[in-house]
């Protein structure tokens, strides 16, 4: 598109950083692509919005968060006129900047933003992160043929899987290049494999709890720890002799490309991003899936599991013991986590974010032509 007018584009998926993060990676992939674009995002006050994305330097317009309840209730009485409010609100947006698409990701913001999107024939483009679809975005998918997902297995009308949008330090990351100066980053020894504890963006006390109660156990057998909490669930810093192997607790990590780079091995949930990202990076990991939602986030990992890339603990099933019987031992096997890390790898999909972005700047071009 170049020497034309910029594209202008808006981009919807809010709430939680699962929306927000694709979100973002795809309009950094499209500022790649074409430095001038005009970039607006939609949020809500609800969520992580108003966090998150200015962080990320894109303008950012509000508008009223629409739950869209699973069950017959109240709150599912009230929805048909707080959707319409929340479109009229979205459509002003639309019109202020001009908008030539709209990009949605899924999450409180997204429904409005299609339904506003719809009534002024703008293209409609759609990407689902989750294997098991929102209720947006299965609306969504009906109004458009521009829909793309994580994995082949998600369930939406006409979908081509691409992966999950991701940051370039993630996926161009070179994990060995960069791993003695992020164990030193980190106050981690050179030798020695290093279990990476992440709960995601808030933590999760489970595997924090698990975790902490086989520090012994995994000092004794030389693994050291690189322990992410969350803010939501701080923990005391494992007392251990002065020798001992480091165990690192820290609350939050900005760059997680340099976590990954620093661990062999990781234990954390199933989120998709979590998912996308220690694929494409070849980090073999211990999935602990979220029991909520009918276990969606198992779906998600299922199929890295399936190809030996990780492995598959219920959250009710994690405790000390099992650490130390099952995880402790891959610790120990180099051959088994090279293995892995190859199995993980072939699931990643690094450039989504390139593929998403050139079929939007190739739809605007399409609708100029005939404008």
């Amino acid at each position: 598109m170049s020497g034309k007018e910029a594209p202008r584009v808006v981009v919807a998926g809010g709430h939680s950083a699962g929306h927000i993060e694709p979100a973002m990676n795809f309009a950094d992939a499209l500022c790649r692509l074409e430095p001038a674009a005009a970039i607006t995002a939609l949020g809500t006050v609800r969520g992580l919005d108003t966090t998150l994305i200015p962080a990320r330097g894109y303008p950012l317009e509000l508008i009223p968060p629409v739950p869209l309840p699973r069950e017959m209730n109240l709150a599912l009485l009230r929805t048909p006129g707080r959707l319409r409010s929340a479109v009229r609100v979205a459509g002003t947006v639309l019109d202020r900047v001009r908008a030539e698409i709209l990009v949605g990701f899924g999450g409180y913001v997204a429904m409005p933003a299609y339904l506003a999107a719809r009534r002024r024939g703008l293209p409609i483009v759609v990407h689902e992160a989750n294997a098991r679809p929102g209720v947006a975005n299965r609306l969504a998918a009906r109004m458009t043929p521009h829909v793309f997902t994580a994995t082949p297995t998600v369930r939406l009308a006409h979908p081509t899987a691409i992966g999950i949008p991701l940051r370039p330090a993630i996926a161009g990351l070179d994990r060995p290049a960069l791993r003695d100066a992020a164990r030193r980053r980190f106050g981690l020894r050179p030798d020695g494999p290093v279990l990476l504890v992440t709960g995601g963006s808030q933590g999760a006390g489970t595997i924090n709890a698990a975790v902490c109660g086989a520090a012994s156990a995994l000092r004794a057998n030389g693994v050291q720890v690189l322990h992410i909490t969350g803010p939501e669930h701080a923990v005391e810093t494992p007392v251990g002799d002065p020798g001992a192997p480091p165990y690192v607790v820290i609350p939050y990590v900005t760059e997680m490309h340099d976590a990954y780079a620093a661990a062999d091995v990781a234990i954390c949930r199933a989120g998709a991003m979590t998912c996308a990202e220690l694929a494409t990076v070849g980090l073999p990991a211990a999935y602990v899936p979220l029991p909520l939602r009918g276990g969606e986030q198992r779906l998600n990992a299922e199929p890295i599991a399936a190809a030996g890339g990780g492995l598959l603990v219920n959250d009710a099933d994690l405790d000390p013991s099992w650490i130390e019987t099952t995880l402790i031992p891959l610790l120990a096997d180099s051959d088994r986590i090279t293995a892995m890390s190859a199995r993980a790898s072939v699931s990643g999909t690094p450039d989504a974010g390139l593929v998403l972005a050139r079929h939007v700047l190739m739809l605007v071009a399409e609708r100029r032509s005939t404008a």
